[in-house]
């Protein structure tokens, strides 16, 4: 390992960016599972778990155990970023680009545990809480470009039409992103039992979100049909971003009708870091044709 660490070849380094964009989907999905376990205050300050120690004791019972356990991933996520920037670093071939995405990546995943402190400081705020979750969406978005170079595929260049849809798209799944910490700090599940919630109406908002997830996809269809005589790593990328998009909003839909069950929100939380990976990489695997400026208007 450490030979290949001295002298990386493109494989090595692809599967740290792969082990990256992985890592910081799957402390998604677990920061999920310590919300909807009611574990948010498990351990009940930061950095400490508790004003006398960093580990839990005995009297915070499983929610300590969950939410300490959850804090420990950062150190893994850190571990990963740290393996994935000394082999970029170490890499004869490393695009221009790829070392400084590592260091931003690094850089974010303490960022992040910060974020994640000040959430249990403020007896997880739904705001300070959406404000945690997105932040892990930018270094999902930094990973799938990362891995984007570090593959050596070139971005395909498409003509203005095609790269304001591509573009248009992933603002849009911003939009649904946010729109659902929104519909999620005015649910049940709140990480803790005495939490609070962010005052507003559920049905409401989750109307509002079901409205920009119908935009979300009438433009991935718009960017499907444009794209099909197009570049066919673009236009595969549009596919499966379509049929993810789909999946996600059968199981919205249903875990809204169900009282938002909780293997249904976490299934929901899997399918937005996958959706963020795929919108952020139809969006780098395209690029402006030379001599095609863009203009949105």
């Amino acid at each position: 390992m450490l030979d290949r660490f001295r002298h990386p070849t493109r494989g090595f380094v692809v599967g740290w960016a792969w082990a990256s964009l992985v890592a910081n989907c799957v402390i998604v999905v677990t920061g999920g599972l310590v919300r909807l376990t009611a574990s948010g205050l498990g351990c009940p300050t930061w950095p400490r778990c508790t004003d006398e120690s960093f580990v839990p004791h005995g009297a915070l019972g499983l929610h300590g155990v969950i939410e300490f356990g959850n804090r420990l991933l950062t150190y893994v996520l850190v571990a990963i970023a740290i393996a994935t920037w000394f082999a970029v670093r170490r890499w004869a071939d490393a695009p221009v680009r790829a070392s400084a995405l590592t260091v931003a990546i690094a850089i974010g995943i303490p960022a992040q545990g910060v974020v994640g402190g000040i959430t249990v400081l403020t007896d997880l705020n739904p705001w300070v809480v959406s404000l945690h979750f997105l932040l892990s969406m930018v270094l999902i978005c930094l990973s799938a470009w990362l891995l984007r170079l570090v593959r050596g595929v070139e971005p395909a260049p498409v003509d203005a039409g095609r790269l304001w849809l591509v573009r248009a798209t992933f603002a849009a799944m911003w939009v649904v992103v946010y729109l659902g910490t929104i519909v999620t700090g005015s649910g049940p599940h709140a990480g803790d039992l005495d939490a609070p919630r962010n005052g507003l109406r559920p049905d409401v908002w989750s109307t509002v979100h079901g409205y920009a997830v119908v935009v979300l996809i009438a433009l991935t269809v718009a960017g499907l049909v444009a794209l099909r005589k197009g570049p066919r790593t673009a236009f595969l990328a549009t596919v499966w971003l379509l049929v993810a998009e789909l999946a996600q909003g059968v199981i919205g839909y249903v875990q809204y009708v169900n009282d938002v069950p909780v293997v249904l929100v976490a299934l929901h939380m899997v399918g937005a870091t996958v959706l963020m990976s795929l919108a952020a990489w139809q969006l780098v695997n395209v690029r402006a044709r030379v001599g095609t400026p863009v203009r949105v208007g």
